[in-house]
């Protein structure tokens, strides 16, 4: 993380309006309850919490031509995007504190628009159990939550894929997927095609996050911008109970510790989105403290140490 980078804005999107269950609209709380702001503090960080945006309430509504809350996911898109746009601007880097995950079609959108703007290369890494690469046609439920990687790639509505100005947002080759191991059986094709990189679960076992993470940062250069879209079911249910989609066999604590600070040590750290938190399917609050103590890790804990 460049010294420009060493301010950080944090913004929370207090929706579920993409999720199939309530409850991600608490993850920011629970977040800052855990102590999100002095841990990052505790690593040389100037923090600036700038609280929360507006948006919607969740209707709870059925889907309409295959999405649920189709205009609900686009207002927080748009207020998300407009405000990542604003911090990165300032030279700041935003910490997007969610919220589901469809909101990462504003923040990726303002990133990718920032990227082109400053002439800067884009790599976005996406650290997820789930591709996120649906559209209406390959969806059991029309939760856009799961859909927000192929809009990002220019599949889904006009209005959710013309977020960043250009279409499509990102190119395939611009996206690593990390921890994959649920992906819905149309969705599996639409992945191929579009040749988005992906080390699931079955990679990660085989050669181990250390080679992975290696692998997907092979071409992070000092001139890159490097965005993390880190939604917590990314890790293994064991140790991180409060998410809405948990699927076993996923990382573990050490393993997404590797993670976290192989990330940190590229330096390139420019923005940061924090997903899919429900403090409702949590225990005391302890996904939370375990997403800080990984967070702290992304800032750079361990790289200071050595």
């Amino acid at each position: 993380m460049s010294n420009e980078f060493r301010r950080v804005s944090l913004l929370g999107a207090p929706t579920d309006v993409g999720a199939g269950r309530p409850g991600a609209s608490m993850g920011p709380q629970a977040m800052r309850v855990a102590g999100l702001r002095a841990a990052l503090e505790r690593q040389g960080v100037a923090v600036e919490d700038l609280g929360d945006l507006a948006g919607p309430g969740n209707p709870q509504g059925e889907a309409e031509a295959g999405y649920r809350h189709l205009s609900q996911v686009q207002a927080w898109a748009t207020a998300l995007r407009d405000a990542v746009h604003a911090e990165l601007r300032r030279g700041r880097l935003p910490v997007t504190l969610g919220g589901d995950h469809s909101l990462a079609i504003g923040s990726i959108g303002a990133v990718a628009r920032h990227c082109r703007e400053a002439g800067r290369p884009l790599r976005v890494i996406w650290l997820d159990a789930h591709a996120d690469f649906n559209t209406p046609a390959t969806s059991p439920t029309g939760n856009l939550h799961g859909m927000p990687v192929a809009c990002l790639c220019g599949l889904g509505p006009d209005s959710l894929v013309s977020m960043a100005g250009m279409v499509p947002a990102l190119a395939a080759q611009e996206i690593r997927q990390i921890g994959v191991r649920s992906v819905d059986a149309q969705e599996k094709q639409l992945v191929r095609d579009a040749g988005v990189e992906i080390y699931d679960m079955r990679h990660l076992d085989e050669v181990g996050m250390r080679a992975t993470m290696e692998q997907a940062l092979r071409d992070v250069r000092p001139d890159v911008h490097l965005h993390v879209s880190f939604d917590v079911d990314f890790l293994d249910p064991e140790i991180a109970p409060g998410v809405p989609t948990a699927v076993r066999g996923g990382p573990t604590y050490r393993e997404a510790q590797l993670c976290m600070e192989m990330l940190a040590d590229t330096g390139c750290l420019g923005s940061l989105d924090v997903v899919e938190l429900n403090p409702a399917l949590d225990v005391r609050n302890r996904t939370a403290e375990l997403v800080v103590d990984l967070l702290e890790s992304l800032f750079g804990k361990s790289t200071l140490i050595r």
